[in-house]
């Protein structure tokens, strides 16, 4: 688990297919590592991902199949700038929101405009996600967790402050670049147990309206 505040940026510095998959290098910058062991989980853009060798300056880890196809991490390249952070402990403070590093989708950035020091994104998301993206709720964008400051279907608006900008890759973030998503982990339990026993019936479909209404939770 994470909390979405980045800790440090990171550059990957080498990216080897290995398998059928791939196996990155990524130097850590200022992020510490003297607590870090092999086997320990570090987030890479909000792509969890495990330190399997630990040179001194970075780590070494493996990128799957699955996590390649779901997520923006197959755009990058040697060179690319990162957002790091190391797994949330119990002695952590839960500065963000919990996140667990599993990308729920890949996002594009479609505009960008200077709000005064700030600056105002917007994002469309993937159509599947959008039931998950509330207005004042919260969202992870490549591991950063942020506060949705208006929805309009798919597509939503964060308005970024001059630390986040200067502490996080969305300084660099123009029209057309993908992110990583990661939706309100709350919400996905929360309609999950909304559908009751249907849940365990094969192909569960979600929520839909006629099940909220078929159930009470909506008005005629």
């Amino acid at each position: 688990m994470f909390t979405g505040i980045i800790e440090a940026l990171g550059t990957i510095r080498a990216l080897s297919p290995k398998g059928g998959d791939v196996r990155v290098y990524v130097e850590t910058g200022k992020l510490d590592l003297a607590d870090v062991k092999l086997g320990d989980s570090i987030a890479v853009n909000g792509v969890c991902l495990t330190a399997v060798e630990l040179p001194g300056d970075g780590f070494w880890a493996d990128v799957s199949r699955e996590t390649l196809a779901c997520s923006a991490f197959i755009d990058l390249k040697a060179g690319s700038k990162v957002n790091l952070e190391k797994a949330l402990t119990l002695s952590s403070r839960l500065g963000g929101h919990l996140v667990s590093g599993h990308v729920d989708g890949v996002g594009e950035v479609l505009s960008r405009e200077d709000k005064a020091r700030a600056v105002q994104f917007r994002i469309r998301a993937p159509r599947e996600l959008a039931k998950y993206i509330a207005l004042k709720g919260s969202i992870t964008v490549d591991g950063t967790s942020l506060t949705v400051n208006a929805v309009n279907g798919s597509e939503f608006e964060l308005c970024i402050v001059p630390h986040t900008l200067g502490e996080t890759i969305m300084a660099d973030y123009r029209p057309g670049r993908q992110v990583n998503l990661e939706v309100d982990l709350l919400a996905r339990y929360l309609e999950r147990l909304l559908l009751g026993d249907q849940a365990a019936e094969p192909k569960a479909s979600g929520l839909t309206e006629s099940f909220l209404a078929e159930n009470g939770y909506l008005k005629h």
